[in-house]
């Protein structure tokens, strides 16, 4: 996995707006507009852009561009992602014949195993603007851009396009100024572009990024499964980006998004063919797993050095926390490894593609037909029951360790309560945001239990090789037994929160 931060040659926020215009109107006087001190002498230059992309062109419908360009200041590869409507994160890399392999690794998520190659070729005679500050600072740049753009991938090749833009990018400026530019560009001729980018318009409708799924209170079961899982698989690979761009938060969002995929699948099983999730879940839980260990060594770490740090000094003995942050540091280190393996692998690869093909075409049975304001709560009821089989059997536990496993399983039928109720927020409202967040509660109580487990493990194992290496095994005795002392108040918290639930049958609370 490359690491951009080290490789790129420069990135950058794009903050713009496009305009359509005839040929024959004027670029206005921008100097007359409120904060802008002047304009700078025209500069014409000349620009021939590749846009590159796989065969059924997955970046183009993941809104991100890939581009190999030449001429003007900027001449290289541009990797531009999405950020919001307006905004672009843009990745830049020095001219070169092949495509940077981290520029690829980047969009690996979309990218996958297969190859790009060069899907439009642009060129664009530009007429650059720069709006100055009173001062002289580089406020904006408005580009008048003639543009000729012909697609590449076409059978039989299609007639190139030609048209003009307008292109106003922030520099110095805030948002107020596009804000500003706006009323005087629309009443000289401009209009808002109809394409969000000029590789969009050569492309026109193929595979452009969809809209995002919404869902009401008369959508249908399976309108409210896909916008669920539309969302989720769209954070999925958000995080997947972000984490191979070092963000060190985006392992924990990652497995979440993986872990919501799988407790929907499993919720909504009643309305899908039998047996036709049981290997993406299978699959989602791999991917969960291989992430888990950077990520409890992540948290861990984190946990002990704040209760180290709140020890009185003459308690804490040796090197205790350099210990902790080595050891635990080596354990996020090697999970973290793992993961850059598992991310680049065909397992991986082809999970992305079942999960797409999956959501492309449900496969559904009749009940999915049924409204969501109806079947959801039978479905959310289902889960209820599921809570309720666990908690009894760790009622029944006598053992420690039995009691322990049994409180997990507890915990993981009220996560994915707490998930399905999220799903049902649009068509069941209030009703729905109550019970996920008492399952939010249990799962959230249950869970710092199940850190316990795990610290107290943790504290052992290095409290053993401390001793071992002569170091003083004080502190960590005393940290395991705070860890008890933890985890039986937490225990103590959870029949409360499991009384909250309603007495009544879950399925005709929630229709209220």
């Amino acid at each position: 996995m490359y690491n951009l931060r080290m490789e790129a040659a420069g990135s950058h926020q794009e903050i713009e707006r496009k305009y359509d215009v005839e040929r024959d109107v004027a670029v206005p006087a921008l100097h007359e507009v409120d904060g802008i001190g002047g304009v700078a002498q025209p500069e014409e230059v000349l620009l021939e852009a590749s846009y590159f992309d796989t065969d059924d062109v997955a970046l183009r419908a993941a809104g991100v561009t890939l581009r190999r360009r030449t001429g003007g200041g900027d001449a290289g590869w541009h990797l531009k992602l999405p950020v919001s409507a307006d905004e672009r994160e843009e990745l830049r890399f020095p001219l070169a014949d092949e495509v940077p392999a981290a520029l690829l690794d980047r969009v690996r998520v979309h990218v996958r195993d297969r190859a790009v190659s060069p899907v439009a070729r642009i060129r664009t005679r530009r007429v650059v603007h720069r709006l100055l500050s009173p001062t002289g600072e580089l406020l904006a740049e408005l580009c008048d851009d003639l543009v000729t753009g012909e697609s590449l991938d076409s059978e039989p090749p299609a007639d190139p396009q030609r048209w003009r833009e307008w292109e106003v990018e922030l520099h110095a400026g805030g948002r107020e100024l596009l804000d500003a530019l706006e009323p005087v560009l629309l009443a000289s001729g401009a209009r808002p572009a109809l394409a969000t980018s000029k590789l969009a318009r050569v492309l026109g409708d193929r595979r452009a990024p969809p809209q995002r799924r919404r869902v009401t209170k008369r959508s249908s079961t399976a309108e409210a499964l896909a916008a669920y899982l539309d969302e989720h698989l769209s954070e999925l690979k958000q995080q997947d980006m972000l984490l191979r761009a070092e963000d060190d938060a985006a392992v924990h969002k990652l497995r979440i998004a993986a872990r919501r995929l799988r407790s929907a699948l499993a919720s909504y099983e009643p309305v899908l063919q039998p047996g036709s999730t049981d290997d993406l879940r299978t699959e989602l839980r791999w991917l969960g797993g291989v992430l888990a260990e950077a990520r409890d060594a992540q948290v861990l770490a984190k946990w002990l050095d704040e209760v180290v740090a709140g020890q009185p000094a003459e308690l804490v003995l040796g090197p205790v926390t350099r210990r902790i942050d080595g050891e635990l540091g080596e354990r996020y280190q090697s999970g973290r490894a793992e993961a850059a393996v598992a991310l680049d692998d065909d397992r991986y690869f082809r999970l992305l593609d079942r999960l797409d093909a999956f959501l492309a075409a449900p496969p559904l049975t009749a009940r999915a037909s049924d409204s969501a304001r109806s079947r959801l709560p039978r479905l959310l009821q289902r889960d209820w029951k599921r809570v309720q089989k666990r908690a009894r059997l760790a009622s029944t536990a006598t053992e420690t360790r039995q009691r322990e496993l049994a409180l997990h399983e507890v915990r993981k039928a009220a996560k994915r309560l707490r998930y399905a109720s999220e799903t049902a927020l649009p068509v069941l409202g209030k009703r729905a945001d109550k019970l996920a967040g008492r399952a939010k509660a249990v799962q959230q109580v249950l869970g710092e239990h199940q850190d316990t487990v795990v610290a107290r493990a943790a504290l052992r194992e290095i409290g053993v090789r401390a001793h071992l290496s002569g170091e003083n095994g004080f502190t960590f005795g005393r940290l395991h037994a705070l860890e008890e002392s933890r985890a039986q108040r937490l225990v103590q918290q959870y029949p409360g929160l499991m009384a909250r639930f309603p007495k009544k049958k879950l399925s005709r609370w929630l229709r209220g």
